[in-house]
């Protein structure tokens, strides 16, 4: 398996020149890089101007391996090749390296690039990206990945350090300014650093993806995060920008530290990765940084797995139009009344902190009052609200705050608590919260748990994620008064008053729902309370052999057919057929040739097998391909009144064209989609002409396919109202 890394953007607050001329210190070796044993220059070439450089070095590292394994490998040190552009004009400075050694069975490969800050041009930039890709090591496959992987993220972080260490270095000689190049100055005079024309790059970077770099003490650590604390003032400027999560932007490294903390080299770089692919297939609607980094922390900075739950979440958003939650949930007198939970203040750790009094609460009474679905949806709006609490905090505190602590009283928790219904509301509400609220909680403190206390945990534990049962700390009568009690996460000052601190509380004090309130179950589901079957989404499910179609009548020519479609799982092909006559009566496929029953999205055919394409009916637009968790959306402006058909298939894999055997790759990806079923969520609405032009800011040439993006901000929602969509000039039908 290839290992892939992607840096954030490291930023020194010195010009390029200068940063050039302190990398040019590195070389030919660096004592900072113990490893580092010498470097050659291969070949040098400048251009006749003096403004571009290239030069090429074989650098030679002393490889910190096992003896054993070095000794089996036959070599004492590793080589890597490396090629620098420098470019004075443009002020830039591309790196590329690889490994010479073994190069038929290890391949690295790495990037790099200095430029200048687009915000500030006395301020220089640095990216990096790698990959390895062991194909065979005598056995130690495994045991080299590991070793590779663990030394370059140590030498990551310590090539700040190193840049840094020369800056001092030169501002100690007296050298604090570097001239910029011009076309009269063909050679550029530095101070030490030979020439400005040898391409600076940094080749801690070239030596990192050797297999390894030892690091020297971690001492020098703190000063490259000083060097970064100091750039948080300056960078506030254009915080908003960042939040907003545009697709453009990067990440930069004293951002990350700042609003999400401290991460290891390889954490960012999946944290950036998983961003990247987002914003690929969810353009314009990717989630906020500090929610993808729960998802991550969550599958332990498995990004294959982080991304699975994750897109698995977005759906369920915009299915169920989570992003207004707050906007348009308003709790009902009896929550308001008899739920026994709400905000207080924040913990010593600057987490919002959550009080819920679960032994006054009437579980059952309010699961009659209001229905299970009611309840879901106001503990939803509590997570909701938690996530604008951690976002605050963390300005407020000026540290990353991404989750929130949850005190529970249990006094007067009894059997009456076990009723089954309640139970199973609980339990459907912690499935719920676990799966699209990871890492939330940060901290769950139990007090006054009774004797009943066991049972219940029976229950509800096996539904509790690990990680986060860790969390939890249980207290016993009034175990929690004592040292190591309440007062060391919760200030004396704010302890509720119930508890017996000297801060009044507004959390309700709950009490039996008056029976009065009850309702009946048809009653409740008349009700326009329900959170999973009310939306304007449908779910399909594509079999091999058995698409879905989906019939729309047009009376009027020159309508326009809208869609938005997310594609759940596997892959699909997208079709828009025409017919002058209407399809029989639709065909659902029961599955049962497939052996699989379709419990989360139906299946629909309409196309006769009579038919014959180009007679019976027609092809309006060319086929789309669309992949596993893309965000579709698109429109057709139609020709003819008559019966368009949508249809959405599955994806049969092409055939290599030399061997008629199918890809490598191809194979895999069909072994990933279980049974050959795919599944859609769509949603579709037709506009008149007119209010289509009213729409969209221009209209292509009739039958086009264009791409409408939504007017609404947030993880992956579609436009309330597709009129106010805007029509994106690209002549492609979608937006991923």
């Amino acid at each position: 398996m290839v290992q892939k890394y992607q840096s954030p953007v490291r930023v020194y607050k010195h010009p390029f020149e200068l940063v050039m001329a302190a990398y040019e210190r590195r070389f030919p070796t660096c004592h900072l890089i113990p490893m580092f044993v010498a470097s050659d220059v291969v070949d040098e070439e400048t251009s006749e101007d003096g403004s571009t450089n290239r030069i090429e070095r074989r650098c030679a590292l002393d490889v910190d391996a096992p003896r054993l394994l070095k000794r089996i490998a036959g070599v004492d040190y590793v080589y890597f090749i490396q090629k620098n552009t420098l470019n004075r004009k443009e002020r830039t400075l591309h790196i590329e390296s690889h490994n010479e050694t073994f190069s038929n069975r290890v391949i690295i490969h790495e990037t790099c690039c200095y430029s200048v800050h687009p915000e500030n041009e006395d301020w220089t930039c640095f990216e990096q990206t790698a990959s390895l890709d062991i194909k065979s090591f005598f056995g130690f496959e495994s045991t080299v990945e590991k070793i590779a992987m663990k030394q370059y993220a140590s030498s990551i972080k310590k090539g700040k350090e190193i840049i840094e260490y020369y800056l001092k270095e030169l501002e100690d000689e007296g050298i604090t300014h570097v001239p910029r190049w011009t076309p009269s100055s063909l050679s550029l005079p530095l101070p030490r650093p030979t020439s400005l024309s040898s391409p600076p790059v940094l080749p801690k970077l070239a030596i990192t993806p050797a297999v390894s770099i030892p690091l020297a003490a971690e001492a020098k650590d703190g000063t490259a995060q000083d060097a970064k604390q100091d750039s948080i003032a300056l960078q506030a400027d254009s915080l908003t920008e960042i939040l907003a999560g545009t697709p453009e932007d990067k990440l930069d490294a004293d951002y990350i530290k700042r609003y999400l903390g401290d991460l290891t080299p390889l954490q960012e770089s999946c944290l950036i990765r998983l961003r990247k692919w987002l914003q690929e297939t969810h353009k314009g609607k990717i989630p906020k940084d500090e929610h993808i980094l729960r998802f991550l922390r969550a599958r332990d900075f498995n990004m294959d797995k982080a991304r699975e739950i994750l897109c698995q979440s977005l759906t369920w958003r915009k299915q169920h139009q989570v992003d207004y939650l707050l906007e348009t949930w308003s709790s009902p007198q009896v929550l308001q009344d008899y739920y026994t939970g709400g905000w207080h203040h924040h913990d010593r750790d600057g987490r919002p902190l959550y009080i819920l009094r679960l032994g006054q609460m009437d579980t059952k009474g309010l699961v009659r009052a209001l229905g299970e679905e009611s309840l879901l949806r106001h503990v939803l709006s509590i997570n909701e609200e938690g996530l604008r609490r951690c976002e605050e905090n963390t300005k407020v505190f000026g540290r990353p705050i991404s989750c929130w602590t949850c005190l529970v009283d249990l006094e007067g928790l009894n059997m009456r608590h076990l009723w089954r219904p309640g139970v199973k509301a609980l339990l459907r509400i912690i499935e719920v919260v676990e799966a699209n609220y990871p890492e939330t909680l940060g901290r769950l403190l139990i007090l006054r748990a009774p004797r009943v206390f066991p049972v219940l945990w029976t229950l509800v534990s096996p539904f509790i994620d690990e990680n986060t049962r860790k969390k939890f700390l249980i207290y016993a009568g009034n175990d929690y008064q004592g040292p190591g009690g309440l007062v060391d996460y919760i200030d004396k000052e704010i302890i509720p008053d119930f508890l017996g601190g000297e801060c009044m509380c507004e959390v309700p004090e709950g009490g039996l729902v008056p029976k009065s309130m009850y309702r009946t179950a048809e009653e409740l589901e008349n009700e326009d309370v329900r959170l999973w079957t009310e939306t304007i989404y449908q779910s399909a499910s594509i079999f091999k052999g058995a698409p879905h179609e989906l019939l729309i009548e047009i009376i009027d020519a020159s309508s326009v057919i809208t869609w938005d479609f997310d594609v759940c799982k596997g892959d699909v092909v997208f079709n828009i057929y025409h017919s002058k006559r209407a399809p029989q009566a639709p065909r659902k496929d029961p599955l049962g040739a497939h052996g699989i029953t379709s419990p989360g999205g139906n299946n629909v055919q309409l196309i006769d097998k009579s038919w014959t394409l180009g007679q019976d009916y027609s092809m309006v637009e060319s086929p789309l391909t669309c992949k596993e968790g893309e965000s579709v959306q698109g429109s057709h402006i139609t020709r003819w009144p008559g019966f368009y058909i949508l249809q959405w298939k599955f994806h049969n894999m092409p055939a290599c064209s030399a061997t008629n055997l199918p890809r490598v790759d191809d194979v895999l990806a069909t072994l990933q989609v279980s049974s050959h079923k795919c599944k859609v969520m769509y949603y579709t609405e037709v506009l008149g002409s007119e209010d289509f032009r009213t729409a969209c800011c221009d209209v292509q040439s009739l039958g086009s396919m264009t791409s409408l993006e939504s007017s609404h901000s947030g993880f992956s929602q579609l436009s309330a109202a597709t009129t106010s969509s805007n029509q994106s000039q690209s002549s492609s039908m979608i937006s991923r």
